[in-house]
């Protein structure tokens, strides 16, 4: 005989469907991002160089954008690259931008306009400190720079902050140098025709007008691991560079088949606490699924890992970042 099954009152299955769509509410409401729809407006994206990797990657995550944020116009505004970049986003005349963490810890200490709104977004990829010479040329390390003419790079720029750093590591200044403020993007014919001795950058890689040269004219990355160590005395923002490989297949034509230890140093993506959470939360979700698509102009955007992005030190984390983190974590 079959077992008679309990009877449920209308009553009592509306209220187990009622609670089904609350729990299925809250869900959503946890794993989506705030609001159903993509926001909207308009944002003003600080990127770098001509050429740079920070143009094209301001570039490529607007397209990205497209996809998501339909309704989002972003504004790409070209600079001479990190300091100028933690300024214009400190003083709101930029949203966001990309800098690297030494320009952004210098910004902090020298208290510049803004300095304690700033925030961090994602922890994006590190950039690789260059010295370029011909592949000719007697300079073996930093301190064969005494007395040379050298590309610098601009005031304002992240690379000119980090030349300095170094040729201080190395015992010099720039005054020990004949030094060159022009754009290290444009060094590549003074190279080639001497008329310059060397070049500093800093990029991710691999960096195009660097490969570029290599290509065209024979060239030599110059080691400076070696100054880590002596960085890392100076304290303060120069704490925020590591020792890193430049690998063999980054420059090949330009290395001989053979990895050179340099200097790396983390990017990140930076607004303000003023920025819109919503805004802040749907870029931060961009930046990672759509990693592998940005990656294909941006190289070291491929290394863009959920785990270590949520480092954005020495910035705080803005709160609509925090709340992407926090939808995603396992």
């Amino acid at each position: 005989m079959p077992l008679a099954l309990p009877r449920i009152s209308r009553r009592r299955a509306l209220e187990g469907a009622g609670a089904g769509l609350v729990v299925f509410g809250l869900l959503l409401w946890w794993l989506l991002p705030l609001g159903a729809s993509p926001p909207g407006g308009k944002v003003v994206f600080s990127t770098g160089g001509a050429s740079g990797v920070y143009e094209v990657y301001g570039n490529e995550l607007k397209k990205a954008a497209a996809d998501d944020l339909p309704d989002l116009d972003i504004k790409l505004w070209s600079s001479q690259g990190s300091k100028e970049n933690v300024r214009r986003v400190a003083t709101g005349e930029a949203d966001y931008t990309i800098a690297a963490a030494d320009a952004v810890r210098q910004y902090q200490q020298d208290k510049g306009s803004g300095w304690d709104r700033l925030r961090g977004c994602v922890r994006l990829y590190d950039d690789y400190v260059h010295l370029v010479v011909r592949g000719d040329s007697r300079v073996t390390k930093v301190a064969d720079l005494k007395g040379k003419r050298v590309v610098v790079g601009p005031e304002g720029s992240g690379v000119r902050i980090i030349a300095e750093r170094v040729l201080a590591a190395a015992g010099l200044d720039l005054g020990d140098i004949d030094a060159v403020d022009t754009a290290s993007q444009a060094a590549g014919p003074s190279l080639t025709t001497g008329d310059v001795d060397a070049f500093f950058w800093s990029g991710g890689l691999t960096t195009p007008f660097v490969k570029d040269l290599s290509e065209k004219t024979d060239i030599r990355l110059v080691e400076l691991g070696s100054l880590v160590d002596e960085l890392h005395r100076q304290g303060g923002r120069s704490s925020y560079y590591r020792a890193a490989i430049m690998p063999t297949d980054a420059y090949p034509d330009a290395q001989g088949g053979r990895p050179v230890q340099t200097i790396a140093v983390a990017n990140l993506l930076v607004t303000t606490e003023q920025a819109d959470e919503r805004v802040t939360e749907w870029l931060t979700r961009v930046v990672i699924d759509h990693r592998d698509a940005i990656g294909q102009r941006v190289h070291a955007a491929q290394l863009v890992d959920l785990r270590t992005a949520v480092y954005t030190d020495p910035l705080d984390l803005h709160e609509g970042a925090r709340r992407y983190y926090r939808s995603v974590k396992p």
